[in-house]
């Protein structure tokens, strides 16, 4: 009886454990499954195949993000500034213009006009000043400098600003012919400049000096449009000095070697009548 209890007791612990481990185990699958599962895994692996990431994507992921907030937060000029900034550069181009050896004597007065009609001249100026502080050996850069104080006195009612204004010309300009004699624009200026002075100066004869060195100059090189003004000019001190015959011989030769300008022919006409009318 003992010996049957424990053949039931054992069977039954054999029964209890199969069951376990087949409850455990994974069924078995059969060969059509396993060919159904290799398909599957042979298209799966196709699916996911590798392929580059775009460059785009991989420079929009290296872009730092302060640039990007830097980018996209700077804040928009204003048009105050853009005014200051296009006034600057007008100034900036104009003065390179009246500088460079290449501008011809029309263009850098044509260039003065603009500044005085955008009330440029004094920025002009001032720019100059810097110029010939960095670099007072440059004769160009003294000239346009000493040009610059003759169109300011010109453009001011003040008596007093004036004469200020046409005294530093003058000593700015004859800085620049010590630094080159030869230079035209400079002597021409300066003479012209001091046309304009009260008589009461006494400065006649010496413009007159100015004007007859510019002549014999300008006669030893090829003639230039702006030549004619010299010698309307010197007809026009001589005229003022009471010398009414060099006045006209000074036009009479200006005339001739410029039948093109206008105020000479009307000058000389003008002058002939006058004698005729004697």
């Amino acid at each position: 009886m003992k010996r049957l209890i424990v053949i039931l007791v054992v069977l039954s612990s054999v029964i209890v454990t199969g069951m376990y481990v087949n409850r455990s185990k994974p069924p078995v699958a059969k060969p059509a499954e396993i060919a159904n599962q290799s398909a599957e895994r042979s298209n799966l692996g196709q699916a996911t195949e590798y392929r580059p990431v775009p460059k785009a994507v991989i420079a929009a992921a290296e872009f730092p993000a302060s640039n990007f907030i830097a980018a996209t937060s700077a804040p928009e000029i204003s048009n105050s500034a853009k005014t200051a900034m296009d006034s600057k550069l007008l100034v900036d181009q104009a003065v390179e213009t009246l500088v460079s050896p290449k501008t011809t004597y029309q263009q850098q007065q044509e260039t003065w006009k603009q500044l005085r009609k955008a009330g440029k001249v004094d920025d002009a100026i001032t720019e100059l000043e810097q110029r010939v502080s960095e670099n007072p050996r440059s004769a160009g850069d003294v000239t346009a400098l000493g040009e610059g104080y003759y169109k300011k006195a010109g453009n001011t009612d003040d008596v007093r600003e004036r004469a200020i204004f046409a005294m530093k010309a003058d000593q700015t300009l004859e800085a620049a012919l010590n630094l080159d004699p030869s230079n035209w624009e400079a002597r021409f200026t300066k003479a012209a400049g001091m046309s304009y002075w009260p008589p009461e100066l006494n400065k006649g004869q010496e413009v007159i000096q100015e004007f007859l060195a510019l002549i014999q100059q300008q006669e030893t090189q090829t003639l230039e449009p702006q030549f004619a003004r010299t010698y309307m000019l010197l007809g026009g001190q001589y005229e003022k000095a009471g010398r009414a015959d060099d006045a006209a011989q000074v036009w009479q030769r200006g005339a001739e070697l410029f039948p093109g300008d206008t105020d000479l022919q009307n000058k000389l006409a003008a002058r002939q009548q006058a004698d005729a009318a004697r």
